[in-house]
């Protein structure tokens, strides 16, 4: 076997071939834009890139047969806060051939104990965790904008090198041709009675409101809740929806707000991938133009839900409820729309998983973010967030 690092144009038109070669028959297949995963890479595009470092590689056989791929990262600034020390590992392709998968993340782990890191997960993004994380192991059908898809086998390929299930990530589907269930709609409809309490979508014309509430919201949840949280900047959030000018509706994004005072978000997008599965990665001019001939066609079925999020006094008050009940009126005024995916929540938030089920979400697809130390000596330990600020982290303690 060859290991070829993609330092050119060549090891870049090898890298994205690689995924294309692999998936060839594979229906439930969609090629990622190349243009995304590109930006993802580049210094000018990716701001973790100036205090982190990342690296790919395209594995062939004997004979030149592309076989493998795999990129590896880390943000120096972030992980240097946490213990054990810890890089990642993404954009894994690779047949069914553990010496095969083998070689690809022992490369990695070589690289990263160069810069110190003393673990790293996979398979995960060098950005947002709402797009390219996770390893598919339950639900292996089309996925959503965003969601990772591989072979069944992938996760046997980890946990053969000796990955460990660090933690996983459920994700929801709802009938939108079936009603808001009866219940959780009366409870929602008390709600925006309730005084000091006003909901309202996204516009474009009053974007930079809605963006300034949204890094409010969202620094403010996550932070509370999740260990390690590195705060978003409003630049990041506005990176986010100018590449998503194209297919953002600004009735798929909606604000709570208790006398002003922005309290709880939920973000969806429209499901591009329904688009891209006819243009294997690739978007030129014609074949934008025959995107933007099949939105108009509706050809759009279905949304994803990448946040949902709620300051955290306000976590108990049933705003979420609030929230999806306005959501799905905007959906009833879209009636191509049929089905919402509700992505991802971790197994460590098991509040969410419940209001999920509440407002009709079904489990239909896992993601497991897996975990290597390089200490074979070391002890693993799974996450749970208990280190966090928040009391949900009762929650877990309870389930457990």
């Amino acid at each position: 076997m060859q290991l070829i690092e993609v330092n050119d144009k060549k090891g870049v038109a090898l890298f994205h071939q690689v995924s294309r070669e692999l998936y060839r028959d594979d229906p439930h297949y969609v090629a990622p834009l190349k243009m995304e995963i590109e930006e993802i890479f580049d210094a000018k595009k990716n701001g973790l890139l100036l205090h982190g470092a990342a690296i790919r590689w395209v594995l062939c056989d004997k004979d030149g047969g592309l076989i493998g791929r795999i990129a590896a990262f880390v943000d120096l600034e972030k992980a240097n806060k946490n213990s054990p020390i810890a890089g990642g590992v993404g954009f894994f392709v690779c047949i069914d051939d553990q010496d095969a998968a083998s070689t690809l993340f022992q490369a990695a782990q070589d690289w990263l104990t160069q810069l110190n890191c003393e673990a790293m997960d996979g398979s995960i993004n060098f950005g947002e965790n709402f797009v390219n994380w996770g390893v598919l192991v339950h639900g292996f059908m089309q996925q959503g904008y965003g969601m990772p898809y591989n072979k069944p086998y992938y996760g046997k390929l980890f946990e053969g090198f000796g990955f460990n299930d660090y933690f996983q990530q459920l994700s929801y589907h709802v009938d939108l041709t079936k009603p808001f269930p009866a219940r959780m709609e009366k409870f929602a409809e008390y709600l925006e009675t309730r005084p000091g309490y006003s909901f309202a979508h996204f516009s474009k014309r009053n974007q930079k409101k809605f963006l300034l509430d949204f890094v409010n919201i969202l620094n403010q949840t996550w932070s509370d809740y999740m260990e390690g949280y590195t705060p978003i900047k409003e630049s990041d959030i506005q990176a986010i929806f100018d590449s998503a000018k194209a297919i953002l509706q600004d009735d798929f994004v909606w604000f709570a707000y208790k006398d002003d005072k922005p309290v709880g978000l939920v973000v969806a997008f429209p499901d591009v991938n329904q688009i891209l599965s006819h243009f294997n990665g690739k978007l030129n001019f014609w074949e934008t133009l025959k995107f933007l001939y099949l939105k108009k066609k509706k050809t759009i079925t279905r949304n994803r839900v990448l946040l949902a999020g709620v300051i955290p006094e306000f976590q108990n008050s049933g705003v979420v409820a609030a929230l999806f009940l306005q959501f799905a009126r905007a959906m009833r005024n879209r009636p191509e729309y049929k089905e919402m995916e509700l992505s991802w929540v971790g197994d460590y938030n098991p509040r969410m998983h419940k209001i999920y089920e509440q407002i009709g979400g079904v489990h239909m697809k896992t993601h497991v973010t897996y975990r290597f130390l390089f200490d074979p000596s070391a002890s693993f330990e799974r996450f749970t967030n208990e280190k966090g600020n928040s009391g949900l982290r009762k929650d877990v303690r309870e389930k457990q």
